[in-house]
């Protein structure tokens, strides 16, 4: 795990930022450790979540949505205007 002092990580954030790896880096304050940056996860893709849902959700074909390409409902409006 690489370590860094405190004021070289100020120096520096958005290039060590960007190059944080998945070990981390521990910043230093004379000498002593004082924090640990880690990355985070990666967010969800809205592909990840249509993945979860797949053949759990049935469109029907003849639906507004697909004949007129907008969405109109009756219990919501018309969703299109906002």
């Amino acid at each position: 795990m690489r370590t860094i002092a405190a004021a070289k990580f100020k120096a520096q954030c958005l290039s060590i930022l960007d190059n944080v790896d998945a070990d981390g880096i521990v910043i230093t304050k004379r000498g002593k450790p004082v924090a640990k940056l880690v990355p985070i996860d990666k967010p969800q893709t809205h592909a990840r979540f249509i993945g979860i849902i797949k053949e759990q959700i049935v469109v029907d074909p003849n639906d507004d949505l697909f004949s007129t390409g907008e969405w109109v409902s009756e219990e919501w409006g018309d969703l299109n205007n906002g």
